[in-house]
């Protein structure tokens, strides 16, 4: 069982920065693809971005694309999304996900962290 830890949640203003982390337990990280996803009150969780085992493919939600960055490092198990230009609608409660079977997209999370929740006030 894969355990997932995100961090680096909190309250910024409009336009500001944020960097999300997400620590995996399993030496089987490096196998993993990674998402981020994300749940706004009242609304379902929409999918944010994602990066293949390796980090050789990313892919991001239109509404976030060219303002997050996803990342990772397998060394280190961990997995990150840089948020820059944060507006008010980007504000959630962030989860990363991982498939353990390594998939692209389409993907299969079948492992989920707690959340980590993100407030951008205008």
């Amino acid at each position: 069982q894969e355990r997932l830890v995100e961090s680096g949640g909190g309250s910024v203003q409009a336009g500001d920065s944020l960097r999300l982390a997400c620590a995996a337990s399993s030496r089987a990280f490096g196998s993993y693809t990674m998402g981020w996803f994300r749940q706004a009150p009242g609304k379902e969780r929409e999918f944010v971005a994602a990066i293949s085992w390796n980090g050789g493919l990313e892919d991001y939600a239109g509404s976030v694309k060219g303002r997050f960055v996803v990342s990772r490092d397998n060394i280190k198990n961990w997995v990150a999304l840089q948020m820059n230009s944060l507006k008010p609608e980007d504000t959630a409660v962030y989860y990363c996900a991982a498939d353990p079977g390594g998939r692209i997209w389409p993907s299969n999370y079948e492992y989920w962290g707690q959340g980590t929740q993100v407030t951008v006030s205008s």
